[in-house]
């Protein structure tokens, strides 16, 4: 399969720049795949599509402020950085922009105290980094921005963006682009939610960068997948395993942590890389339904919600979105695919 056939055109003013201040306000496509209908409601209105004896999983990865702005020692060149995976207590591997400034031993200032070594690159602008002490995720998010998506397209305003660029349950740090399909969730929605009989479920799965990145081969079947750490505990095995309804998952990331992790449709723990690809053709083992947002063209997001209800489909809800002026990607509006 060509990858221009999961495209689609879209207004630029349909991309969101800033989230709703109220999250569960947002628009909400329902897309029933048995009757091929759809629905045009507010998040909120998703407490009527569940059934108890459902089981709701979220991805509880925490985003952290991965992105540093730092000077090259040796000229007080502007650099930036973009921390992508812890390899030791001190290492990382990190995008450096621009990345022909910089070659093995460079030094890069960060603050009066931390400074950076490039120790090699490891691929297109990717370096493997060392820090001249350790740091933790909390003293990193003093020093960084939250990483914002290319597509939006203003400065970074952290009071704004580190409260809402962060699910409400977000708990373990590691990520470096949130599960955008869980900003729409309240605590007092989640509350009416538990009050229905619906189970909720956690996962972590630390999404990396390469989320964002259009398959750049011109086969489908050629991409090759990033890989992200996923953690699955026996007790949130056990809640998936055990449900009397369906398991709905929060998120592509949700999606392809549980059906990394599963096997004759029984979820098992695990902690781990994974790089699981799912495009059309993938026969899904454990998820019954999706609540996601609306992903950029060529992308294996794309692909992931063209597997779950048919390319043709696929487009045909992604214009009538358009049409009907739903807004785009990280701070946009949401679906549930049933």
């Amino acid at each position: 399969m060509k990858i221009d056939e999961i495209d689609y055109n879209l207004p630029q003013e349909l991309i969101a720049q800033y989230p709703l201040k109220e999250r569960d306000k947002c628009k909400l496509l329902i897309y029933h795949r048995d009757s091929k209908k759809v629905e045009h409601k507010i998040f909120k209105d998703i407490i009527n599509y569940l059934t108890p004896g459902d089981v709701l999983v979220f991805n509880d990865t925490k985003v952290f402020s991965a992105r540093l702005y730092a000077l090259k020692k040796e000229t007080s060149a502007k650099l930036e950085i973009l921390l992508l995976k812890k390899k030791s207590e001190k290492e990382w591997e990190a995008l450096i922009k621009p990345a022909k400034r910089v070659k093995e031993n460079t030094i890069i200032i960060v603050s009066d105290k931390i400074e950076v070594k490039v120790i090699k690159r490891i691929g297109e602008g990717n370096f493997l980094i060392q820090f001249n002490k350790k740091l933790t995720f909390e003293e990193i998010d003093k020093l960084g921005k939250i990483p914002l998506p290319p597509y939006i397209k203003r400065n970074l305003d952290n009071d704004i963006d580190k409260k809402y660029y962060q699910t409400i349950y977000a708990k373990k740090y590691g990520a470096v682009a949130a599960p955008t399909a869980g900003f729409h969730f309240t605590e007092k929605l989640i509350e009416k939610i538990k009050n229905k009989g619906v189970k909720i479920a956690y996962i972590t799965l630390h999404i990396s960068w390469g989320t964002f990145a259009p398959i750049r081969t011109d086969s489908i079947e050629n991409h090759k997948m990033h890989s992200e750490y996923l953690i699955i505990t026996d007790k949130n095995a056990k809640i998936i395993n055990e449900r009397k309804g369906k398991c709905i998952a929060v998120g592509t990331s949700v999606v392809r942590g549980l059906e990394s992790a599963s096997s004759n449709g029984k979820i098992f723990p695990f902690q781990g890389e994974v790089d699981t690809y799912i495009y059309p053709g993938y026969k899904f083992k454990v998820v019954d339904s999706i609540i996601t947002n609306f992903h950029l063209p060529k992308t294996s997001l794309l692909l992931l919600v063209s597997a779950f209800i048919g390319i043709e489909k696929m487009k045909e809800i992604y214009n009538i979105a358009i049409k009907q002026k739903y807004r785009f990607y990280s701070y946009g509006d949401a679906m549930m695919i049933i």
